[in-house]
Parts: C-alpha cells; structure tokens; sequence
C-alpha cells in the first residue's frame, strides 16, 4: 500500500502527539516529521518532501501563511493543509493565497481529517462550508468580472475540468497527449485570463463558473 506522507506543523507538543495517534491509526497515513514552527515546517519539508503538511497558523517565529508561502515557492508538489483554531478572513485569505489547499478548524474529527488529507493528496480543495463562502467572495472580488465558460478556448476548458478533477500539470499532460511545458503555459493563460494567481484559488473560482 502507497502510504500518504504527512507532516505535522504545530507549536504544540500535545497537540502533535494527538494528531500522530490519530493519523496513524490510518494504514495509508504515515507521519514522517514534526516542527513546531514555520520555519521548522519549511526545513522539514525540504529534508522529507511529504506529500502533505498539516500546518497551525499562529506559531512562534514563523506562522503558518508564510511557511505556506515558502513551501509552495520551493516544493511545489507539496500539498499544504491548514488545521488551526482561528477562523478570521486574514488568516484564511492568506492561508488559501498563499497556496493552501484548505482550511480546518480543530474541532474536525479524526476520521473527517484523515479524509481531508486524502483528497488533499489527489489535488483536491479542503474547506469548511462557511470558509469556502469567505473564500468565494474574496474570489469574486478579486477574479475577472463577467466571464463566463464560453471565454475560454476548448482546449483551455479540457485543462481546467482536469484541474478541476485534481490532475496535476503532469497527468494532464499525459491525458491530453501535451507536454508538461505546454500545460504549464495553458494554465498560466487561463490563470492570466481569470484573474487568479494558483491552483486552490482557481478551483473555487472556476467551481462558480459551473465547471
């Protein structure tokens, strides 16, 4: 069995404790590395590579939004999922703009958190119903006004829906017969034409246009 890489970033040792327990009572999950703050968060990634970093956001020394930052600049492949107590707009625009793929809040169970690091793994986008309509509006706000599907070149839409479909640039290559290269530069076109800066922000954005 392919076991889903996991890190946990927490300045709290119990907190961290727990969170192993519960984690790898799941077969698929494994927890590979611990920090206790962004930074720790940031060299642990670059010395592991996992596939998922269970991150705090409000941590001595570095927090989590600019760990995100830092993880996804370097080491892209890693997904980023936040777990944390505060729920307010600037912790969750800046998490999510900065490239997390959502957003818990603590008092998520054990199960509903195991299955959140597994679509997070495929690609997916993690968030609460209350937070996604934060997110939506900041979107909304942010992203190109009156655009609708028929703005976007058929190939364009093929890219997005696989997107959509949690594939990465490289399968959506495979998929489509393209180069990794060319997929890359269809998704900073669309990105481009949207109005939207990454991968998280662009689902939801394109999940409002009906794709």
């Amino acid at each position: 069995m392919n076991q889903i890489t996991v890190l946990l970033a927490d300045d709290h040792k119990i907190i961290r404790d727990g969170l192993r327990v519960l984690l790898e009572a799941n077969p698929d999950i494994r927890v590979v590395a611990e920090a206790k703050n962004g930074m720790e968060a940031y060299e642990q990634t670059k010395i592991h590579h996992p596939q998922v970093v269970l991150m705090d956001i409000r941590m001595p020394q570095m927090g989590g939004v600019e760990a995100t930052r830092l993880i996804k600049r370097d080491f892209p492949d890693t997904t980023v999922l936040i777990l944390t107590t505060f729920d307010d707009d600037e912790s969750i625009l800046g998490a999510i703009t900065n490239g997390a793929s959502g957003y818990l809040l603590k008092d998520i169970s054990g199960i509903k958190l195991g299955e959140a690091i597994r679509e997070t793994a495929q690609g997916n986008v993690i968030l609460p119903v209350n937070i996604a309509a934060k997110i939506t509006k900041h979107i909304n706000r942010q992203g190109r006004a009156g655009l609708s599907l028929e703005d976007f070149t058929q190939r364009e839409q093929e890219i997005i829906r696989l997107m959509m479909h949690g594939k990465s640039n490289k399968e959506i290559a495979e998929t489509l017969f393209l180069t990794v290269g060319t997929v890359k530069n269809y998704v900073s076109q669309i990105y481009s034409k949207a109005g939207i800066q990454d991968r998280a922000n662009a689902l939801l954005y394109f999940r409002q246009l009906g794709f």
